[in-house]
């Protein structure tokens, strides 16, 4: 019996750092893996939709992957996005991770029926990894069957976690916990802005953009029983969350922004076509980003005070 892929915490997503000549920056991009590692997350997904990753090339993500391989050393898991509609790009793809050394990949599947997908599934699946974790992703419903995910989790020895972004999603992280015996590993995607309802359903990880200092603090806070310290830290986060989740182009933009101002990517270069981020969503985002400055100061200095202390 498979028992529950220890994958617990924090998972940032990536965004692609870009120069002015639109080339990825993949010193940045390690940069942010550094700052992410020093803020305790448990891992990383990269390429996923954060990413821009439909506009970028297959060389580009295969370049990403290998990237933040490097800079982990394998320290914490890195999650290899392959979210493809054809089967044979997806395939070169996993090949290509794989032969870097990737062990955990991300597959997203387009849903036509049940047929369909656990054919597509499984031909998917018969690849040399640790690793696969499922993609449940409905903007507007509630995604993919109960019944289907748990044949897949029973048939499938490497599938061992679900990434769930449905509308609602709290309702079906429960069922899914309970209906898998708490086995099948569970994370909320664009769910932040539910996060502590996640905590109290017992989600495993949570996979946010950015704000890795925060996150990471919410999450050790409510683990080790700190449940209204928690609440009260996410509190403090709610107009970032409802300014930054309008919309996922609003959402790349404010993040790239909040990490330029960081010090940590040297622009906040998007890649076209984008939502526009007109003067009145950057004069509301530089506001916001120093909220999450000044939240994220506070944080590590506590932290550093811990240091000191135990010394």
């Amino acid at each position: 019996m498979k028992e529950l892929y220890p994958l617990f915490g924090i998972v940032t997503v990536l965004n692609t750092p870009f120069k002015t000549d639109n080339s990825i920056d993949f010193q940045a991009l390690k940069n942010n893996v550094c700052d992410a590692m020093n803020a305790g997350v448990a891992g990383f997904l990269v390429p996923a939709m954060a990413s821009e990753v439909y506009k970028l090339s297959e060389i580009e993500r295969i370049k990403m992957v290998a990237a933040v391989l490097e800079e982990v050393d394998g320290k914490v898991p890195v999650i290899a996005g392959a979210g493809e509609t054809a089967s044979a790009r997806t395939k070169s793809l996993l090949n290509s991770y794989i032969e870097l050394g990737c062990r955990n990949v991300l597959l997203q599947i387009p849903y036509e029926n049940e047929d369909q997908f656990k054919a597509h599934f499984m031909e998917l699946a018969e690849i040399d990894v640790d690793m696969i974790m499922l993609q449940d992703w409905d903007a507007t419903g509630y995604g993919l069957p109960d019944k289907l995910i748990c044949e897949l989790f029973e048939e499938v020895e490497l599938f061992r976690c679900l990434k769930i972004e449905t509308v609602p999603a709290g309702v079906k992280y429960s069922r899914i916990r309970q209906l898998t015996g708490s086995r099948l590993n569970v994370s909320g995607g664009w769910a932040v802005t539910q996060m502590i309802e996640g905590l109290h359903r017992g989600v495993h990880a949570f996979m946010p953009t950015g704000m890795h200092w925060i996150y990471t603090e919410i999450y050790r806070l409510w683990a080790g029983g700190e449940k209204e310290e928690a609440t009260s830290l996410f509190n403090k986060i709610l107009p970032i969350l409802a300014f930054s989740n309008q919309h996922i182009d609003i959402s790349i933009h404010f993040f790239k922004r909040l990490l330029h101002r960081q010090g940590i990517y040297p622009t906040d270069h998007v890649r076209e076509p984008i939502l526009p981020f007109d003067n009145i969503h950057q004069q509301i985002a530089d506001q916001l980003i120093e909220q999450v400055i000044r939240l994220e100061n506070e944080i590590k200095k506590t932290e550093e005070g811990k240091r000191l202390s135990k010394k």
